[in-house]
């Protein structure tokens, strides 16, 4: 099984909305993911409530049933279409993906 964990730490403000507005698009377009490439088990957003300096503001986080799933997942386009949307939003993004 792998498992996919991405985190976000979004602009102030960018494309006209707040951070918390495009945390909160972010999360809704990632959540239609579910359910659309074979091998994603589970994909969770959430969007931080800290609001510490250290603190990202949105995190993913998916289980695939193996790299072959997460290398369709990643390449799905309804994902790029989700990636891409993100881009100028964000300051930073963080990824890590691992095998249990």
């Amino acid at each position: 099984m792998i498992r996919h964990i991405v985190v976000w730490k979004l602009k102030p403000s960018a494309e006209g909305r707040t951070a918390a507005e495009n945390a909160a698009e972010i999360k809704a377009r990632l959540q239609t993911l579910e359910g659309l490439v074979p091998g994603l088990i589970k994909l969770e957003v959430g969007i931080d409530f800290s609001r510490t300096p250290a603190s990202a503001d949105v995190a993913l986080y998916s289980e695939f049933a193996d790299r072959e799933a997460l290398d369709a997942y990643t390449v799905h386009p309804d994902h790029v279409a989700v990636a891409e949307f993100t881009v100028p939003l964000r300051i930073d993004r963080t990824i890590c993906d691992y095998e249990i």
